[in-house]
């Protein structure tokens, strides 16, 4: 299964990069002031539920462009075909292309394939995380905030939640080294996996955001859940960490509305 998502993946990002070449403003629409939406979005998602329906035609489907179609069935894919549009439009590498595949609700498989970058993540239930198939993935062993490189992002801010992540990235960012922001809640789970950043958080994201990169983070030997430290994530907001500085950043999120 995990080889069959890589190939897809591959193709979707081979659209990715050829539609790159030809964005113009024209190709643009928007979901709401905020939110952007490309021709490529859709392309790429079409040809992923098309190669998915076409190998396993009894199986459900979740995509961001799409929703929910195909059957209902203990299989089922999640798909974001290219998380972080706002960099992919603006011509940053920082976009991802992401899949997850669930077997009675658990995720059984995830990629999160960032073609401008060149890095394919890859993950597979109990059997570990990797980069570009060669590399094994670790958390990294930071201990302290002080230490600590951060992800995040502001989904909330399209959403218009108050109170919003900037509230929390006040009471954060004072505590750690630094905070990274690349656009794409795939890729920040899968540099947590990596020991890239050693935590991430985030509000208002969706399924297809976060379905493949919490099976990365999981098996690296990360931990996820919500801002409570429960597992109502992403709806309660989601944490990834280390491991190792959990406790610690949840103290800064505990304020978090519960309900």
């Amino acid at each position: 299964m995990l080889e069959f998502i890589k190939s897809i993946a591959r193709e979707a990002g081979e659209i990715c990069l050829r539609e790159a070449s030809e964005m113009t403003i024209s190709r643009l629409n928007f979901k709401s002031a905020r939110d952007l939406v490309t021709d490529a979005d859709r392309k790429v998602e079409e040809h992923i539920i098309a190669a998915i329906a076409k190998s396993f035609p009894g199986h459900g489907l979740l995509g961001e462009e799409t929703g929910v179609s195909g059957q209902e069935s203990e299989h089922r894919w999640i798909v974001d075909p290219i998380d972080g549009t706002v960099s992919y439009f603006h011509g940053q590498p920082y976009y991802s292309v992401s899949i997850a595949y669930q077997y009675q609700g658990v995720t059984r498989a995830g990629i999160v394939y960032a073609p401008a970058l060149g890095q394919m993540f890859s993950a597979e239930y109990g059997g570990g995380a990797w980069l570009n198939s060669t590399q094994k993935l670790s958390v990294s062993l930071t201990d302290s905030l002080i230490n600590a490189l951060m992800a995040t992002g502001f989904a909330c801010l399209r959403a218009g939640r108050q109170p919003n992540n900037l509230y929390y990235l006040n009471k954060v960012l004072p505590k750690i080294r630094d905070i990274r922001r690349c656009g794409s809640a795939a890729i920040d789970l899968a540099y947590v996996a990596a020991g890239k950043v050693d935590a991430f958080w985030e509000m208002d994201l969706n399924l297809y955001d976060i379905a493949a990169g919490v099976l990365l983070v999981q098996e690296a030997g990360g931990k996820i859940m919500d801002f409570l430290g429960g597992d109502e994530f992403p709806e309660k907001g989601i944490v990834a960490t280390n491991g190792h500085i959990t406790s610690q950043l949840l103290e800064l999120l505990e304020d978090f509305p519960n309900g």
